[in-house]
């Protein structure tokens, strides 16, 4: 199953068509799915489930639907095991950003995430998953497809928000800071790091 963010309310896409009340399902194929999504954004509708009789399917399916924008982004971590967070537009995030024209995927996570915060030294452990949300772009819905990836860094100096990019904080934050800046994040990142039990183990490669 996956999820895709509008706002912080998820249009489920799955295998299957019999999801558990509140959730209306509709067999996506036959989902006006411009329609679905600005009925979420207004908050006229909320719980969606579209499904496919396979769920990647669906997820190709709705791809063909909108204009796909590829981004990465990292999960951060120094020695004290301490994430690194950003804050814009009122809200705690995670360093991520768009890619560049025959930019791998790596190096795109990697440039955004020294870009937002001026942190260096930064290694890629290793692939963690991939979220979706979507984006109103000059009255235009797109899909944000964006590939996370478990970094760490030895770097102790200091942090500097880009402010071109609206961001006007980077913070290190501990397990119990960070589970506070979480109720104030979005959706999608309260569930990568909170489902992530395991955040810190490889679990995925890029598919």
């Amino acid at each position: 199953m996956y999820k895709i963010f509008v706002n912080d309310h998820p249009i489920l896409l799955s295998a299957n068509p019999e999801m558990e009340s509140p959730y209306t399902s509709i067999p996506i194929q036959a989902a006006k799915i411009k329609r679905i999504i600005k009925k979420v954004d207004k908050g006229e509708l909320k719980y969606v489930n579209l499904y496919h009789k396979s769920d990647k399917k669906a997820l190709n399916y709705f791809k063909k639907k909108l204009k796909t924008i590829k981004a990465g982004g990292g999960v951060v971590t120094n020695p004290k095991q301490e994430i690194l967070f950003i804050y814009r537009n009122k809200k705690w995030d995670l360093p991520k950003g768009k890619a560049e024209k025959d930019e791998t995927i790596e190096l795109t996570a990697l440039r955004e995430v020294e870009e937002e915060t001026m942190v260096e030294g930064l290694k890629i452990d290793h692939f963690l998953t991939k979220t979706y949300h979507i984006l109103k772009r000059n009255g235009t819905y797109k899909l944000k497809e964006t590939f996370w990836y478990k970094m760490s860094t030895d770097y102790q100096g200091p942090l500097y928000p880009q402010l071109n990019e609206g961001i006007t904080k980077v913070k290190w934050k501990n397990a119990e800071k960070t589970q506070k800046a979480l109720q104030k994040s979005y959706a999608n990142i309260v569930e990568l790091l909170n489902q992530k039990k395991n955040l810190f183990q490889p679990e995925n490669r890029v598919k």
